[in-house]
């Protein structure tokens, strides 16, 4: 029994090294999403740039969504900001954006200045949708489909990168769909 006791540390030395190895091999981009397959989160907000104009999750329905969680405090968002102004161009989808727990007037000013992707952004000032939706942070991506269901969430910038490996092939599997009638 005492010469188990003199072999203890070492015992959790490696149980620690195993766990922290375990640890390290993980994607933090790669985060589980219970939403997944369900739809949108019921919500009423209004835009960043219009305080009276109110929006729901019926008007996240009948096309293919890119919804962008983005905060001016978040550098992450201005590194991917220009990406998003040249995905917005595309017609195979719509992207819309929620300003997370940020204040008005300087998330109106911040789309001004850098240019505005989104068909609108959502204010949630008190992050109600984000904490719905299950966002950690931002930027995190979600892409939602014709019938109003989360497909996929991506938390990161998005980049020429991320589009071509995580994006584009749920994006196409969606317009697959589609074009089946589904």
């Amino acid at each position: 029994m005492n010469k188990m006791i003199r072999f203890l540390p070492l015992i959790l030395f490696v149980v620690l090294a195993i766990v922290l190895y375990r640890g390290l091999s993980l994607n933090p981009q790669e985060l589980p999403s219970a939403l997944i397959g369900k739809p949108v989160p019921a919500f009423n907000l209004s835009s960043v740039k219009d305080k009276n104009a109110q929006f729901t999750a019926a008007d996240l329905k009948g096309e293919i969504v890119l919804l962008n969680v983005w905060g001016t405090w978040c550098p992450g968002c201005r590194v991917e900001h220009p990406y998003l102004l040249d995905l917005a161009k595309s017609d195979r989808f719509t992207l819309y954006g929620v300003n997370y727990k940020d204040e008005r007037s300087i998330a109106r000013e911040w789309l001004d200045k850098l240019g505005d992707p989104y068909v609108f952004s959502l204010f949630d000032e008190m992050g109600s949708l984000g904490l719905n939706l299950g966002v950690y942070g931002a930027p995190e991506t979600f892409i939602i489909d014709h019938h109003g269901l989360i497909r996929m969430r991506y938390a990161g910038i998005v980049d020429s990168n991320s589009w071509a490996q995580k994006f584009e092939p749920v994006v196409k599997m969606i317009e697959q769909e589609i074009a089946r009638g589904e």
